[in-house]
């Protein structure tokens, strides 16, 4: 459990908040901005030292993210402490995070996100160029019943190499080009056992059910493909791939928050760690590239969410710098102070709501029901 589960968590989450924060560390460094606490985790701290900078680099003892406090911070979410900042000489006042432009403060709360963005790239780089990129073939192994593309002409075996004339690569390709063209005739061009066809294919109109209950009516092949090929590439094709897969993944999980928001997707879909614990341990089982792959899109997770603007997350931070920019003064410390509350609030909530999705959905309250009954 703990090497198989636990140890791969504790792992990959420290490097993704370690490279988080360092981000954070590096460009307020480079503005001359002081650092007190470097710190991996929250609670009493384990261990640590102090450089000769006058930093707190420290591991603490719940392992479930970390922070950079700034000279004049009140605590880890780097409000402003007024008090602690007027104390302050004019030379340290300077030194604070608080007292640099705007702009300067908006480069420094995005440098965590852009850190985990840039990791992401390093990983899908270092793995597409070595290993490969993992794609689902757009060979087709097996039809569903009253398959349109059976009815069509189509055999196991065959791989769907362009749709309407434009090249499918994976199987994901096909299901971009069906999915919106439900009884439309569509133009395939074929490999079938070394030689090209072409066949027109028209997708049944089906209905899905939304997490609302509503149901939304999309196109269907009714074919399968669980075939997996890894497409090795050179070092600049594998760069942009890198960039492209982030990108892409960006786009899928923002979608994906956005249909929880209105509706069309079960909000108990979301993880918490869980539930990513769960997912890594299983991912090691497959394999070391799995869990390094898992480990880029955990990357881009965590960067993105940063990026959100809500109170105590970096996006927060940028929301009222950006403001005060245009207003041309800071807001007030005391909205500050109640937005940052409701900020807090809300990531304690969602924390809460996910983890008990993870135990539900390892069954863990049906466990303990029947450990009682």
């Amino acid at each position: 459990m703990f090497f198989g589960y636990i140890l791969p968590f504790i792992v990959v989450f420290t490097i993704l908040v370690f490279v988080h924060e360092l981000g954070h560390y590096w460009v307020a460094r480079s503005f001359g901005v002081a650092i007190e606490t470097f710190s991996i985790g929250f609670g009493p701290e384990i261990f640590g030292w102090t450089d000769k900078a006058g930093t707190r680099w420290k591991i603490s003892i719940i392992p479930f993210g970390g922070y950079v406090k700034f000279l004049g911070d009140a605590d880890a979410s780097s409000r402003p402490d007024g008090s602690k900042l007027e104390a302050l000489s004019e030379e340290d006042k300077s030194r604070s995070m608080h007292a640099k432009p705007p702009f300067q403060r908006i480069l420094i709360s995005a440098a965590g996100p852009i850190a985990n963005y840039l990791l992401a790239i390093a990983i899908f780089f270092l793995l597409f160029s070595t290993v490969g990129q993992r794609h689902i073939t757009a060979k087709i192994s097996k039809f569903s019943e009253n398959s349109a593309a059976q009815e069509a002409g189509l055999q196991i075996g065959d791989i769907i190499k362009s749709i309407n004339g434009d090249s499918i690569k994976t199987f994901s390709d096909i299901e971009k080009s069906v999915k919106l063209n439900s009884n439309v005739p569509l133009n395939m061009i074929i490999d079938r056992a070394g030689t090209q066809m072409s066949l027109t294919v028209t997708p049944k109109e089906i209905e899905e059910e939304t997490a609302k209950g509503d149901k939304k009516k999309v196109g269907r092949l009714g074919i399968e493909s669980p075939e997996i090929q890894y497409v090795q590439h050179n070092v600049f094709t594998a760069l942009y791939a890198a960039v492209g897969e982030t990108f892409s993944l960006s786009c899928q999980m923002l979608s994906g928050i956005w249909q929880m928001i209105t509706g069309n997707k079960n909000a108990g879909e979301m993880v918490g760690v869980i539930g990513m614990g769960n997912m890594l341990g299983k991912a090691l089982e497959i394999g070391l590239p799995m869990l390094v792959w898992l480990m880029a899109v955990l990357s881009i997770n965590l960067g993105l969410i940063n990026l959100f603007p809500i109170p105590a997350l970096d996006g927060g931070h940028i929301l009222f710098y950006t403001i005060e920019m245009i207003l041309g003064r800071p807001i007030s410390p005391k909205i500050q102070e109640r937005t940052f509350m409701v900020g807090l609030l809300m990531i304690l909530g969602l924390t809460i709501y996910v983890n008990g999705n993870d135990l539900a959905n390892l069954k863990v309250f049906s466990w303990i029901m029947s450990f009682f009954s």
